[in-house]
Protein backbone atom coordinates (compact mmCIF):
# COMPACT_ATOMS: atom_id res chain seq x y z
CA UNK A 1 0.00 0.00 0.00
CA UNK A 2 2.90 2.32 -0.71
CA UNK A 3 0.69 4.50 -2.92
CA UNK A 4 -1.73 5.27 -0.09
CA UNK A 5 -2.43 8.87 0.86
CA UNK A 6 -2.57 9.08 4.65
CA UNK A 7 -3.09 12.27 6.65
CA UNK A 8 -3.34 12.56 10.42
CA UNK A 9 -5.00 15.70 11.77
CA UNK A 10 -4.21 16.36 15.39
CA UNK A 11 -3.20 18.66 18.19
CA UNK A 12 0.33 18.26 19.60
CA UNK A 13 -0.94 18.00 23.20
CA UNK A 14 -3.69 15.46 22.53
CA UNK A 15 -3.12 12.02 24.07
CA UNK A 16 -5.74 10.58 21.72
CA UNK A 17 -3.84 11.83 18.69
CA UNK A 18 -0.71 10.26 20.18
CA UNK A 19 -2.36 6.83 20.11
CA UNK A 20 -2.87 7.11 16.36
CA UNK A 21 0.65 8.40 15.81
CA UNK A 22 2.09 5.46 17.74
CA UNK A 23 0.04 2.98 15.72
CA UNK A 24 1.14 4.47 12.39
CA UNK A 25 4.77 4.50 13.51
CA UNK A 26 4.63 0.88 14.71
CA UNK A 27 3.09 -0.15 11.39
CA UNK A 28 5.68 1.80 9.41
CA UNK A 29 2.94 3.72 7.56
CA UNK A 30 4.03 6.90 5.79
CA UNK A 31 1.69 9.79 6.63
CA UNK A 32 1.38 13.54 6.59
CA UNK A 33 0.71 15.23 9.92
CA UNK A 34 -1.46 18.36 10.03
CA UNK A 35 -1.44 20.37 13.28
CA UNK A 36 -4.86 21.75 14.17
CA UNK A 37 -5.60 24.96 16.10
CA UNK A 38 -8.47 23.88 18.35
CA UNK A 39 -9.39 27.47 19.20
CA UNK A 40 -9.83 28.20 15.50
CA UNK A 41 -10.81 24.94 13.84
CA UNK A 42 -9.95 24.63 10.18
CA UNK A 43 -12.39 24.13 7.35
CA UNK A 44 -10.63 20.82 6.72
CA UNK A 45 -11.35 19.56 10.25
CA UNK A 46 -15.00 20.62 10.13
CA UNK A 47 -15.35 18.95 6.73
CA UNK A 48 -13.77 15.65 7.76
CA UNK A 49 -15.25 15.43 11.27
CA UNK A 50 -18.58 17.29 11.17
CA UNK A 51 -20.07 15.14 13.94
CA UNK A 52 -17.58 15.70 16.78
CA UNK A 53 -15.48 18.53 15.31
CA UNK A 54 -12.39 17.35 17.16
CA UNK A 55 -9.08 15.56 16.65
CA UNK A 56 -7.70 13.09 15.86
CA UNK A 57 -8.93 12.52 12.32
CA UNK A 58 -7.29 10.05 9.95
CA UNK A 59 -7.85 10.62 6.24
CA UNK A 60 -6.95 7.61 4.09
CA UNK A 61 -7.28 8.07 0.33
CA UNK A 62 -9.79 10.86 0.93
CA UNK A 63 -11.90 8.83 3.40
CA UNK A 64 -12.02 10.34 6.91
CA UNK A 65 -12.24 8.48 10.22
CA UNK A 66 -12.74 9.97 13.68
CA UNK A 67 -12.43 8.63 17.26
CA UNK A 68 -9.02 7.26 18.19
CA UNK A 69 -10.02 3.67 19.10
CA UNK A 70 -12.00 3.35 15.86
CA UNK A 71 -8.98 4.67 13.96
CA UNK A 72 -6.66 2.19 15.69
CA UNK A 73 -8.82 -0.76 14.62
CA UNK A 74 -8.95 0.59 11.07
CA UNK A 75 -5.17 0.96 10.95
CA UNK A 76 -4.71 -2.59 12.23
CA UNK A 77 -7.12 -4.04 9.67
CA UNK A 78 -5.78 -1.99 6.75
CA UNK A 79 -2.04 -2.47 7.29
CA UNK A 80 -1.46 -6.09 8.27
CA UNK A 81 2.22 -5.81 9.25
CA UNK A 82 3.05 -5.72 12.96
CA UNK A 83 -0.49 -6.62 14.14
CA UNK A 84 -1.74 -4.72 17.18
CA UNK A 85 -4.75 -6.83 18.15
CA UNK A 86 -4.03 -10.42 19.30
CA UNK A 87 -4.98 -13.32 17.04
CA UNK A 88 -6.86 -15.13 19.82
CA UNK A 89 -10.51 -13.89 19.98
CA UNK A 90 -10.59 -13.86 23.79
CA UNK A 91 -7.35 -11.88 24.06
CA UNK A 92 -8.61 -9.55 21.34
CA UNK A 93 -11.80 -8.93 23.32
CA UNK A 94 -9.77 -8.20 26.47
CA UNK A 95 -7.63 -5.69 24.58
CA UNK A 96 -10.76 -3.86 23.47
CA UNK A 97 -12.21 -4.06 26.99
CA UNK A 98 -9.23 -2.40 28.70
CA UNK A 99 -8.99 0.20 25.94
CA UNK A 100 -12.62 1.21 26.50
CA UNK A 101 -12.16 1.03 30.27
CA UNK A 102 -9.39 3.62 29.90
CA UNK A 103 -11.63 6.03 27.99
CA UNK A 104 -14.81 5.44 29.98
CA UNK A 105 -13.37 5.15 33.51
CA UNK A 106 -9.73 6.25 33.77
CA UNK A 107 -9.89 9.46 31.75
CA UNK A 108 -12.97 10.90 33.53
CA UNK A 109 -11.44 9.96 36.92
CA UNK A 110 -8.17 11.71 36.07
CA UNK A 111 -10.02 14.77 34.80
CA UNK A 112 -11.96 14.95 38.07
CA UNK A 113 -8.76 14.81 40.13
CA UNK A 114 -7.18 17.38 37.83
CA UNK A 115 -10.05 19.87 37.80
CA UNK A 116 -11.26 19.89 41.40
CA UNK A 117 -9.77 21.61 44.45
CA UNK A 118 -9.63 21.02 48.19
CA UNK A 119 -11.58 18.13 49.69
CA UNK A 120 -13.32 17.40 46.39
CA UNK A 121 -9.93 16.91 44.76
CA UNK A 122 -8.77 14.53 47.52
CA UNK A 123 -11.94 12.46 47.08
CA UNK A 124 -11.54 12.44 43.28
CA UNK A 125 -7.88 11.45 43.62
CA UNK A 126 -8.79 8.47 45.81
CA UNK A 127 -11.43 7.36 43.31
CA UNK A 128 -8.87 7.69 40.50
CA UNK A 129 -6.40 5.50 42.43
CA UNK A 130 -9.03 2.79 42.85
CA UNK A 131 -9.81 2.84 39.13
CA UNK A 132 -6.11 2.71 38.23
CA UNK A 133 -5.70 -0.25 40.57
CA UNK A 134 -8.48 -2.00 38.64
CA UNK A 135 -6.67 -1.18 35.39
CA UNK A 136 -3.51 -2.75 36.80
CA UNK A 137 -5.33 -6.08 37.12
CA UNK A 138 -5.38 -6.20 33.30
CA UNK A 139 -1.64 -6.84 33.34
CA UNK A 140 -2.17 -10.17 35.15
CA UNK A 141 1.53 -10.62 35.77
CA UNK A 142 2.41 -9.81 32.15
CA UNK A 143 5.04 -7.23 31.23
CA UNK A 144 2.65 -5.48 28.85
CA UNK A 145 -1.10 -5.59 28.35
CA UNK A 146 -0.30 -7.25 25.03
CA UNK A 147 1.84 -9.94 26.68
CA UNK A 148 5.59 -10.01 26.09
CA UNK A 149 5.34 -7.23 23.51
CA UNK A 150 3.17 -4.15 23.18
CA UNK A 151 -0.19 -4.40 21.45
CA UNK A 152 -3.50 -2.63 20.91
CA UNK A 153 -4.25 -2.14 24.62
CA UNK A 154 -0.79 -0.76 25.34
CA UNK A 155 -1.14 1.76 22.51
CA UNK A 156 -4.58 2.72 23.82
CA UNK A 157 -3.57 3.01 27.47
CA UNK A 158 0.03 4.15 27.05
CA UNK A 159 -0.54 7.88 27.30
CA UNK A 160 -1.76 7.45 30.89
CA UNK A 161 1.77 6.77 32.12
CA UNK A 162 2.95 10.13 30.85
CA UNK A 163 -0.15 12.23 31.55
CA UNK A 164 -0.71 10.90 35.07
CA UNK A 165 2.74 12.07 36.11
CA UNK A 166 2.06 15.47 34.61
CA UNK A 167 -1.25 15.65 36.50
CA UNK A 168 0.60 14.72 39.70
CA UNK A 169 3.18 17.42 39.04
CA UNK A 170 0.59 20.06 38.15
CA UNK A 171 -1.76 19.62 41.09
CA UNK A 172 0.54 18.08 43.70
CA UNK A 173 -1.22 14.75 44.28
CA UNK A 174 -0.05 11.15 44.03
CA UNK A 175 -2.06 8.81 41.80
CA UNK A 176 0.17 5.84 40.95
CA UNK A 177 1.65 4.53 44.18
CA UNK A 178 4.92 2.75 43.43
CA UNK A 179 4.27 0.22 46.21
CA UNK A 180 0.56 -0.63 45.88
CA UNK A 181 0.65 -0.27 42.08
CA UNK A 182 4.15 -1.57 41.41
CA UNK A 183 3.10 -3.51 38.27
CA UNK A 184 1.33 -0.54 36.68
CA UNK A 185 4.22 1.75 37.59
CA UNK A 186 6.75 -0.65 36.01
CA UNK A 187 4.57 -0.97 32.89
CA UNK A 188 4.48 2.84 32.55
CA UNK A 189 8.27 3.01 32.74
CA UNK A 190 8.81 0.13 30.31
CA UNK A 191 6.31 1.37 27.72
CA UNK A 192 7.44 5.00 27.73
CA UNK A 193 11.09 4.03 27.34
CA UNK A 194 10.51 2.11 24.09
CA UNK A 195 12.32 4.19 21.42
CA UNK A 196 9.44 4.27 18.92
CA UNK A 197 7.09 5.41 21.72
CA UNK A 198 9.46 7.88 23.38
CA UNK A 199 10.29 9.67 20.12
CA UNK A 200 6.66 10.72 19.57
CA UNK A 201 5.94 12.06 23.07
CA UNK A 202 5.62 15.86 23.35
CA UNK A 203 8.38 17.67 25.29
CA UNK A 204 7.79 17.45 29.04
CA UNK A 205 8.22 21.16 29.80
CA UNK A 206 5.98 22.27 26.94
CA UNK A 207 3.21 19.87 27.94
CA UNK A 208 3.54 20.74 31.64
CA UNK A 209 3.15 24.43 30.83
CA UNK A 210 0.09 23.64 28.71
CA UNK A 211 -1.47 21.55 31.49
CA UNK A 212 -0.82 24.20 34.15
CA UNK A 213 -2.58 26.79 31.99
CA UNK A 214 -5.47 24.37 31.41
CA UNK A 215 -5.69 23.62 35.14
CA UNK A 216 -5.79 27.34 35.93
CA UNK A 217 -8.63 27.77 33.45
CA UNK A 218 -10.62 24.86 34.89
CA UNK A 219 -10.21 25.90 38.52
CA UNK A 220 -10.47 29.68 38.15
CA UNK A 221 -14.17 29.67 39.13
CA UNK A 222 -13.43 27.55 42.21
CA UNK A 223 -10.89 29.92 43.77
Amino acid sequence: MSGDSVTLMGFWGSPFMLRVKWALELKGVQYQYVEEDLSNKSVMLLKYNPVYKKVPVLVHDGKPLAESLVILEYIDETWKQNPLLPHDPYERAKARFWSRFTDEKCVPALMAAFSKVGEEQQKAAQEAREILKTLESGLEGKRYFGGQGIGFADISIGFLGYWIRLVEETVGINLIDTVSMAKLNAWCDDFLELPIIKESIPPHDKLLEHMKAFHKLLTSSST
